[in-house]
């Protein structure tokens, strides 16, 4: 187990074990979701809350407020574990999470621990994509701030262009970054507003509530502003993919008129390169009228295929759960690949109920993908909204169950070019050990 004192500083216990917490229950971790922490992840405290461990003397998970150094007595609070992009967590931080004072801010925090034999931190994760563009080694900003201020100075006035060099330099969001070194997946955000209000929105949130990561698009961009961006970045970037639907936006289905006019006039020029579009597929219409344009591949935002769920996290205003489910119909029809960005959490995603109404709704959709997303929140927040009581049946076995029944579904964590919509041997290519 460990445990932080109250400057941060991190030691592992002596004699309790590390444990996790799948939805509101502490459980023990098992061997196969045991990996060692990636590189490039963080660690955090949770602050003023006490850890639970494994007392393999009393057979029992304890809450310690406390360790004794000597005479003197000294509080702690739990550890967790915010990890690189690419895995997703089976169990979250074990702790007394009634302790909390405040509202945790927009991360997705993860059960860890220390493994003596191993001689190095691990976490509760599987490895669901191995696609190495997005690790922060490949991101340094020493060479950023040059080729911002040469694309500035090659599109002037363009507002989208200003938009993202505020998010490559000021929020260090990797997709603006990629559009500056001309390479993999770059973004085009288009939509200041939004027609959900969920709970972990990462870019509007009430002042009342954690603060958001980042600062929305004040403005819709034209056609031509997209263009002169999304253009010479399909053209001559490497693995090249733009992407509609990003963390600084509202949903760019809002924008879909938009969005369409520049796809049709992207697919014109240039036959290269991926668009993507990221949406929660609120308007089934407005994903044909962008089938129509060119579009190549779709992902929506789900955090659960169980309505009521979906609706106490999304808290959608004019639209419906059947609206979304359509949408999806709809691309799938339409030979675009399909994927659905799955918002998970343990004791949620992995609840009884879930699990059920998941394999059903890949065997109605017959969606492509599924990309596991760890849900940025504070779990103790989410599991309360959500109405968690007790625990799932595991993260991992939800996996196992869905590539049981359906060997052609893939899983990953990032978009893909279209040249990789159905790599030779997919089939195989989950788990990814860690």
């Amino acid at each position: 187990m460990l445990y932080a004192d109250e400057k941060g500083n991190i030691y592992d216990h002596p004699e309790l074990c590390m444990a996790g917490m799948n939805g509101n229950v502490p459980v023990l971790p098992e061997d196969v979701e045991l990996i060692p922490l990636p590189e490039d992840s963080r660690m955090f405290t949770m602050p003023a809350m006490p850890p639970i461990a494994w007392d393999e003397r009393k057979k029992s998970f304890v809450t310690l407020d406390s360790v004794r150094e000597g005479k003197r007595t000294r509080r702690i609070q739990a550890v967790s574990a915010f990890m690189a992009p690419g895995y997703v967590r089976t169990l979250l931080p074990a702790c007394d999470y009634s302790r909390k004072a405040v509202q945790l801010p927009l991360w997705s925090y993860t059960a860890v621990g220390w493994d003596e034999e191993r001689d190095c931190f691990v976490v509760a994760a599987s490895k669901v994509d191995s696609n190495s563009n997005w690790n922060p080694v490949n991101y340094d900003d020493r060479t950023l701030d040059p080729l911002v201020r040469q694309r500035l100075a090659e599109m002037p006035g363009n507002r989208l262009l200003e938009q993202l060099s505020r998010c490559a330099v000021d929020y260090h969001c990797f997709a603006a970054k990629n559009l500056f070194y001309r390479r993999w997946e770059a973004p085009l955000p288009t939509s200041p507003v939004c027609n959900s209000a969920c709970l972990g929105c990462i870019s509007l949130q009430p002042s009342e509530c954690c603060p958001s990561n980042h600062e929305r698009i004040g403005f819709v961009p034209t056609p031509e502003e997209i263009c002169q961006i999304a253009l010479p970045h399909l053209e001559q970037a490497e693995q090249a993919i733009v992407s509609y639907g990003q963390g600084c936006e509202g949903d760019p289905i809002l924008q879909a008129d938009t969005i369409a006019e520049a796809t049709q006039r992207l697919k014109k020029a240039t036959s290269r390169g991926t668009i993507n579009f990221n949406s929660n597929g609120s308007i089934p219409e407005r994903v044909q009228l962008l089938c129509d344009a060119g579009m190549d591949s779709f992902r929506f935002s789900m955090n659960s295929v169980r309505e009521d769920l979906y609706n106490r996290y999304y808290r959608p205003k004019g639209y419906s759960f059947g609206d979304v489910l359509r949408s999806v119909a709809i691309a799938k029809q339409a030979g675009r690949f399909t994927m659905i960005n799955y918002l998970v959490s343990p004791g949620v995603s992995d609840a009884p109920e879930e699990v059920e109404a998941l394999l059903r709704f890949v065997g109605e959709t017959g969606i492509d993908m599924i990309q596991m997303r760890n849900l940025s929140i504070d779990p103790d927040f989410y599991n309360k909204e959500m109405g968690v009581e007790g625990k799932g049946i595991g993260m991992y076995r939800l996996l196992e169950r869905l590539k049981q029944e359906f060997p052609k579904l893939q899983f990953g964590y990032y978009n893909r070019t279209k040249e990789n919509f159905f790599p030779e041997g997919f089939e195989q290519g989950w788990p990814i050990k860690g």
